[in-house]
């Protein structure tokens, strides 16, 4: 009988690799937050996959790139303190861009990783056609030439499609050590119900807006509890949060015309955190300013970077 193993695995990429949709892919729920907008992860999400003769523990990393900002310098200090402490790295770089400068950067900052075992993985191949895929995973062992990483595997998956996700699964977990479990059978992820509502909040409202205001959104949940007077057979859950943005004219944008945009962000929030938790829920939404966050470490602080 072969032994189990358990373990953690990382992806790592620059924004908007594919890493979120192949964690999400993998555990085969949602547990990370992904949009079309670059940097829309922020923090380290776990997902957890439960196999018969394996426990993979993935942790999703914010897309690793050249800091602008001490939100930035911070994002990229969690990146790499992460795959520091991980069994195995997964470098993503989608099969649909050329390999660039940001992904020498990061196969550089991978290079002084010395003992940890690392995959890299062409994402998105559905979105290219067959001789693309290839000529992409030849640049890729390219890459891991020039600048010393020796790549474990050179892996093309779709987390769209699920072409070879299964393999990847398979190949991150045998590079796991042996032992047993981490964590409970069933469990999905170790965040936080709050950090998890938080960013769903988040996702929401990044989707549809200008280019200006990824970075600049920040959610606090402020109160979450069931509302304490009605029915075990009909629960409701109210939460209350706020989302932070660094300037006036941004609020404005989120709100929208006459509240119209805050609203329809509350209503796709609601129904992601009712998929998600599986409860009814009353969701209150504020926006208010915090002047320039991202460079001020005391705010960074009280918004939970």
């Amino acid at each position: 009988m072969t032994a189990f193993r358990s373990g953690f695995a990382c992806f790592v990429g620059r924004p908007n690799a594919g890493k979120s949709t192949l964690t999400n892919a993998l555990v085969g729920t949602k547990v990370a937050i992904t949009s079309s907008r670059p940097q829309t992860t922020r923090t380290v999400v776990r997902g957890i996959l439960h196999r018969p003769d394996a426990q993979l523990v993935l942790v999703d990393t914010p897309g690793l790139h050249r800091p602008r900002t001490l939100l930035g310098e911070r994002l990229n200090a969690l990146v790499t303190s992460t795959w520091a402490e991980v069994d195995v790295v997964a470098a993503c770089f989608p099969a649909d861009q050329k390999v660039g400068p940001g992904d020498r950067f990061l196969a550089t900052e991978l290079a002084k990783v010395r003992r940890t075992a690392k995959l890299a993985v062409a994402t998105k191949t559905d979105l290219v056609p067959p001789d693309r895929i290839a000529e992409h995973l030849v640049d890729l062992a390219a890459l891991g030439d020039q600048v010393g990483v020796e790549w474990a595997d050179v892996v093309p998956v779709s987390a769209v499609s699920g072409h070879q996700t299964g393999l990847l699964a398979d190949l991150l977990v045998a590079r796991l050590p042996e032992g047993p479990p981490l964590y409970p059978e069933g469990e999905l992820t170790d965040t936080p119900e709050e950090a998890i509502v938080a960013e769903l909040i988040r996702e929401a409202a990044l989707e549809g807006v200008r280019d200006e205001l990824p970075h600049s959104i920040a959610v606090v949940v402020e109160e979450m509890g069931l509302r304490p007077d009605r029915p075990e057979d009909r629960p409701l859950l109210d939460i209350h949060a706020e989302l932070f943005v660094e300037r006036s004219s941004q609020k404005g944008i989120v709100i929208g015309h006459r509240g119209a945009r805050l609203r329809e962000v509350g209503t796709q929030a609601r129904k992601s955190i009712e998929a998600m938790l599986g409860t009814p829920v009353y969701l209150d939404l504020h926006v208010k300013v915090a002047k320039d966050w991202q460079r001020d470490p005391r705010q960074l602080r009280r918004l939970g970077f």
